[in-house]
């Protein structure tokens, strides 16, 4: 760490700082946006704390924890962040294993075991034992980000509880480190202790068996009778009770524990067996009550799981484009709710007669219909939305949200109907009404209040819900925390739930592990109040700058600074961006691991720098721009994201800023000003692309400009594409007339591109008209966007509007600059006219498939890899563009599955980033594209794709209208 960066660091942890990095490997990041960005987590509450370490090791862990001993700072390890109560915020020293402690040490297929570090996410670890047909059964919704360690700390569930119960149930083992620095591996542990067990641990282990035998009795009479009970310590498993039946390992009390125990070094898990086939019925309710009432009997039909969708998530999910088709598909008519029943084996027969029975008993409880789901696609599209059922519920706009403090009490299943809809009256008295939603198989909905949280009144509306939904768990004798564990949120009703007597023996089994109270204080014992209102995100002080005002619209959300705010308040932390397995989002996350260059990261430093809490001039200030030096705009989040934080316009604003204040660099005005120079510099093609052929002016451009000596820049062409060209390829034209979109990057570096079109346009009897100005050519203004130029991208904006007028089509092959078209005007120019100019801006893949012409084409023996562009995919139609490859005989087009390809207009091209931007590409994409056959197309829409794919594997991309071109019935 440097001294530059100890000036950013609080005074009184400078030192603290800098003895850190003198004594680990790994990141120490003290710095005030960094602990921002670590100060929340999907919770409502925000802690900034101490630092930051990222290490490499877990011997950095281990000199942390030292140092952090002297210098008396609490610990608190962190996963994937995603805690909904509060467990990951502290006011400590976090260390965040999820990007380096992430190995799989072992693995016995034999023994179906694995003993893995504590940062590796779920869905990595099962992706990596596919070849061993084993899997890790406890599986949360967050899969995809979760790591091992935060589901260990957190005790988490998932949707197949009933079948393989709880984390504590498949942990073997917990190689720890304690707080004094001593190691040991937790797990089953012998009646003779032996000479072999350190005292100190022969110790902790002797006053633990001394406080079950003192406390069964407690135990047996007030823990709750529930598989899904995760509040407090597992202090059962300290019990006679336990021993007899193999349930007394030691591993079981530190699962759960939420870091204030111990740190998980290494944790050893039980596997199980893949059952590779599955089918699903989606019932039918008229109402919520009728949903709860048969999900007991449906649980006697032995499914994997029952899930609930209630009609909130319903109209929520449909309003989200990205879910809207799945939702349609699962329901037949209205229906109220929803149950998804999961049934999993090894063979289609006798699952499909399990279909059958529950069938069969859907018409005996007056429910008939059942979607039978047997296709995995439809079956990975309902898990998808089953999975952002959290994220659904959170898309709600405004500042009443969805709030989690009562979110996964659990019941009996033959008081689940009761229980919900008592405590939906409960909702009703307080003015408010719960979105549902989860595991109906074992009593644990996920239910949240809608509330604001930045009113007082609402608060206190809070408290007295918990307050009454808590006595009701009591009184069915349920447990009042079911998978998401304590954290902020429920520490502080142990007593009300467990009684004094348990709530001493947790504070003793704390005392015992952590006389210093060096990990995660005040989590489960000796809490706060979950409504101290200085703990939350949105606390008293909490209000808008005055000095900002957007340059774009943002009317669609409300709230101050015309709604900017609360678009960016949208995220909550759940961390969907920072999955892997699927989708582009986020690409810069997944070439870095680092928070900063996340998506989440981005919108926390947002928010944090539009309310003051970064200090002044926070918005055009290092740090934000390094938050978004590596967003490429890909739009994935606008899409993938489900609450739909627009980071790529959030970008935009922020580079506007740093303009305006700071001015416009040569290289980024440079590139801004490329469709006005374009014309000119045309006339002169060798004289341009004379940089790519010197080394000199290679090293010059990097030296003055900051482009990269390494990368060739693009070929001016010589035969660029002249208007008149449009005119003369389509004369006739009856089906009518479209305006084509000429952009720039076409017309002068890739013009066969739009003489291909124009052919297409032709034979399915379109005449394409590129309407001329007078001047240089029209242009979507995306170049000055990335420069923060807005007011020049609104004036080319309304200009290009002024000479596209009427109804026409207009169609565009560059799908950065048409989604332009249909994306950033309506923030540019909002109105009813720029919503109908939208409206009929398309790909061309897109116009092909809205009116269907008859196109004779024929047939191209082959395969066509199809590289889909981020701006097709963010706004859906990328699936156009392979149904238009499809049109042609004989094609065969498959999808890449690939993120972003890392060329992001310039972004690949800049010194500082070129690195970055291959990283990305060599993800998915470039891989794929080499293990290509040497006669495939390689075929990708995007003109910086092109060139990415080009440059960096030497194989020709090309777009998708010059393989349509090929297939004309009368070669061109």
């Amino acid at each position: 760490m440097s001294a530059n960066l100890a000036e950013s660091v609080m005074p009184d942890n400078a030192a603290f700082a800098m003895r850190l990095a003198r004594n680990i490997k790994g990141e120490v990041l003290f710095d005030r946006a960094s602990r921002g960005r670590y100060s929340t987590d999907a919770s409502i509450y925000q802690m900034e704390p101490v630092g930051v370490i990222v290490p490499e090791t877990i011997d950095d862990v281990v000199a942390a924890m030292s140092l952090a001993r002297d210098e008396g700072i609490p610990v608190l390890a962190r996963g994937g962040g995603t805690s909904q109560c509060g467990q990951t915020v502290n006011r400590a020293l976090v260390i965040d294993c999820s990007k380096h402690l992430r190995r799989i040490l072992h693995v016995d297929a034999e023994a179906r075991t694995a003993l893995v570090e504590p940062g590796l996410v779920l869905g990595h670890l099962n992706n990596a034992l596919r070849s061993e047909k084993l899997f890790f059964p406890v599986d949360p919704s967050t899969h995809a980000r979760c790591t091992i360690g935060g589901m260990a700390g957190n005790n988490s569930c998932g949707s197949k509880s009933i079948r393989y119960g709880l984390m504590a149930d498949n942990v073997r083992a917990i190689q720890a480190i304690l707080s004094d620095g001593s190691q040991h591996r937790f797990g089953i542990v012998p009646d003779n202790l032996g000479d072999r067990m350190p005292a100190t641990i022969a110790d902790l282990v002797q006053r633990l068996r001394a406080l079950g035998i003192s406390e069964a009795d407690e135990i047996a009479a007030r823990f709750p009778k529930q598989l899904r009970r995760v509040g407090g310590y597992n202090i059962d498993t300290l019990t006679a009770a336990a021993r007899a039946s193999g349930r007394d390992n030691l591993a079981r009390l530190l699962v759960g524990s939420e870091g204030t125990l111990a740190f998980s070094a290494a944790i050893e898990l039980t596997l199980q067996p893949v059952k590779p086939r599955k089918v699903l019925g989606i019932c039918q309710f008229p109402t919520f009550r009728k949903a709860m009432e048969a999900s007991r009997h449906i649980v006697a039909l032995d499914p994997e799981a029952v899930e609930l969708v209630d009609r909130t998530m319903i109209d929520l999910g449909r309003g989200i484009p990205i879910y809207r088709a799945t939702i349609d598909q699962m329901l037949i008519g209205e229906p109220d709710s929803l149950l998804i029943v999961e049934f999993h084996g090894h063979e289609d027969v006798p699952l499909l007669a399990k279909l059958a029975e529950l069938e069969t008993l859907m018409g005996d409880l007056g429910h008939p219909g059942v979607v039978r789901v047997i296709d995995p696609a439809f079956q990975a599209d309902i898990a998808s939305v089953r999975e952002a059922g959290l994220n659904i519920m959170m898309s709600m706009k405004g500042d009443g949200k969805p709030v989690s403090f009562i979110e996964d009490c659990a019941v009996d299943l033959d008081d689940l109907a009761d229980y919900t809809e008592r405590l939906n009256g409960v909702f009703e008295r307080h003015g408010t009404k719960g979105t549902w939603y989860a595991h109906a198989s074992v009593g644990c909905l996920h239910v949240r209040p809608v509330l604001n949280m930045k009113d007082p009144a609402d608060v206190a509306t809070m408290r007295s819900v918990a307050e009454e939904a808590f006595a009701l768990v009591r009184e069915y004798k349920g447990s009042h925390s079911g998978e998401h564990g304590d954290g902020l949120v429920r520490s502080e009703f142990h007593e009300q739930m467990f009684g004094p007597r348990i709530v001493r023996a947790f504070e003793t089994v704390k005392e015992a592990f952590d006389p210093i109270g060096l990990l995660n204080p005040n989590r489960i014992t000796h809490p706060p109040k979950m409504d101290d209102r200085t703990l939350f995100r949105y606390g008293p002080g909490y209000s808008p700058i005055s000095d900002f005002i957007p340059k774009l619209d943002w009317s669609d959300h409300p709230g101050p600074m015309g709604g900017m705010l609360g678009a960016v308040e949208m995220c909550n932390n759940n961390g969907t961006c920072r999955g892997f397995d699927s989708g582009v989002m986020c690409p810069s996350y997944r070439v870095t691991r680092d928070e900063t260059h996340l998506t989440r990261g981005r919108a926390n430093t947002l928010r944090l720098a539009l309310t003051g809490q970064l200090g002044a001039d926070a918005m055009t200030s290092e740090p934000m721009a390094d938050a978004m030096a590596l967003c490429v705009s890909c739009k994935a989040c606008k899409r993938e994201c489900p609450t739909g934080v627009d980071m790529a316009k959030m970008k935009i604003e922020v580079t506007a800023a740093r303009a305006e204040r700071h001015g416009v660099k040569w290289r980024e005005g440079l590139i801004a000003e490329l469709p006005r120079y374009a014309p000119l510099v045309s006339q002169v093609p060798g004289l341009a692309n004379l940089r790519n052929h010197l080394p000199p002016l290679r090293w010059l451009t990097e030296h003055f400009l900051g482009f990269s000596a390494a990368r060739r820049l693009p070929k001016w062409r010589r035969d660029k594409f002249l208007n008149k060209e449009a005119a003369a390829g389509a004369p006739a034209s009856p089906r009518g007339d479209v305006y084509l979109l000429a952009d720039t990057f076409n017309r002068y570096f890739e013009p066969e591109n739009l003489r291909a079109a124009v052919k297409v346009l032709a034979a399915a009897g379109y005449r394409a008209i590129v309407p001329s100005t007078g001047g240089r050519p029209l242009c979507c203004g995306r170049t000055w966007l990335a420069g923060g130029m807005v007011d020049k991208a609104r004036q080319e904006a309304a200009r290009t509007m002024r000479y596209l007028p009427d109804n026409l089509p207009i169609i565009g092959l560059e799908p950065s600059c048409l989604m332009t078209l249909r994306d950033e005007f309506r923030s540019l120019l909002p109105g009813a006219a720029t919503d109908r100019f939208a409206e009929r801006s398309m790909l061309l893949s897109e116009f092909i498939a809205k009116e269907k012409p008859d196109l004779a084409l024929r047939p191209l023996p082959g395969t066509a890899r199809v590289h889909g562009h981020c701006h097709q995919k963010a706004f859906g139609a990328f699936p156009d563009a392979l149904a238009m490859l499809r049109l042609i005989p004989k094609l065969s087009a498959q999808p890449i599955a690939s993120s972003c390809c890392g060329m992001a207009g310039t972004f690949g091209y800049q010194a500082e980033t070129e690195a970055t931007s291959r990283a990305m590409a060599e993800a998915d994409l470039l891989p794929a594209v080499r293990a290509a056959a040497a006669h495939d197309f390689i075929v990708a829409d995007g003109t910086s794709c092109r060139h990415q794919i080009r440059d960096l594997s030497g194989r020709e991309a090309i777009h998708s209208v010059r393989l349509m071109e090929r297939a004309l019935e009368v070669a061109p």
